[in-house]
């Protein structure tokens, strides 16, 4: 399964990182690669997720407080939409295609 990022990830990720690496050191890395394994879970069964609106679907990392919200294109590709912290806004980046 490919998967691909929506621009915006990049910067939301960076973003969360600095934050976790200002609070102990390589937190932040640590957050990343929970990241890249959680992505990895998602791609092994996309169907296994809640969907949330439309075929936008929610994933719950297991360490830290985020969710990643994905659609998936089709049967061979994934577009992970938005990462951002259970707290906010449950509409925030709803909309990203």
């Amino acid at each position: 399964m490919k998967i691909e990022y929506h621009p915006a990830i990049a910067a939301e990720l960076a973003e969360i990182r600095d934050l976790y690496n200002e609070r102990s050191l390589n937190l932040g890395e640590d957050f990343l690669n929970e990241f890249e394994k959680q992505v990895l879970r998602i791609a092994a069964m996309p169907t296994r997720w809640m969907i949330v609106r439309g075929e936008i679907r929610r994933s719950l990392m297991k360490r830290f407080p985020y969710v990643i919200l994905f659609r998936m294109i089709d049967d061979a590709l994934i577009r992970v939409t938005v990462i951002k912290h259970e707290r906010r806004h449950p509409s925030y980046g709803i909309n990203r295609t």
